[in-house]
């Protein structure tokens, strides 16, 4: 017969309930309060701290570039700010668990997909994102839920085009069959698409231009460390 689970809770202590204080402290009662003030500080700081270390280093020309208001964590109220200028490259350095590989992104054909994943990843979004799907011909990430199931809270407008093939290396946007283009989970292309290629929009806003060596030895318990966007 197996015991049932006991609840691990605290359970107060009668004599321990009339705590007195310290001679010194009754003689400087502001001390108790100085301390409280001292610890909130300094769990402010560690919160400071590490949304900062979230945060990826930035371009000059991206230094003000900020996600639209969040509603939940990993969710936000609307579709993210235009932060990228017309007339410039940006490229993204993923590093992965699996190691670092560089993705020509491509604002010229997908501007509204590459301005999304750059204020993402600007702002750490992805960091720690798991590649769920690691399959023969394909790896996905982006998703907060590590499932598939996930996204930002918000689609993307289909932005299809008709000369840039489904080669290896490329990168495009998930989107569910018959629903919308995903706000945040993104694939990479390991092969060329399996028969005859999509029949519909995934948002193709990027190329691997270097690295395509560590895509290929993704694995699903490899995760994104770091992205860092660069502009020229």
């Amino acid at each position: 017969m197996s015991k049932s689970k006991r609840r691990v809770e605290v359970i107060p202590n009668p004599e321990a309930e009339a705590v007195d204080l310290p001679e010194a402290w009754k003689k400087r009662p502001w001390v108790p309060y100085l301390i409280v003030g001292i610890l909130i500080a300094v769990v402010l700081g560690s919160g400071l701290a590490l949304q900062q270390a979230v945060n990826q280093p930035r371009p000059v020309l991206l230094a003000n570039c900020m996600t639209s208001p969040a509603i939940a964590v990993h969710t936000f109220i609307a579709p993210q700010p235009v932060c990228i200028l017309p007339n410039h490259k940006y490229t993204a350095r993923m590093n992965t668990t699996s190691g670092q590989f560089v993705i020509e992104l491509l604002p010229d054909t997908a501007p509204a997909t590459v301005n999304n994943f750059v204020v993402l990843a600007l702002n750490g979004y992805y960091t720690g994102s798991v590649f769920w799907k690691a399959e023969n011909w394909v790896v996905q990430a982006g998703d907060p839920n590590g499932d598939g199931t996930g996204g930002p809270g918000y689609s993307l407008p289909e932005e299809p085009n008709s000369f840039l093939n489904w080669d290896l290396g490329s990168v495009g946007m998930a989107r569910v069959p018959g629903g919308p283009v995903n706000g945040s989970q993104f694939f990479i292309t390991k092969a060329a698409w399996p028969g005859t290629g999509p029949t519909a929009t995934y948002n193709r806003f990027g190329t691997v231009v270097s690295g395509m060596e560590k895509v290929q030895a993704v694995t699903p318990s490899d995760k994104i460390i770091s992205i860092s966007i660069l502009v020229t």
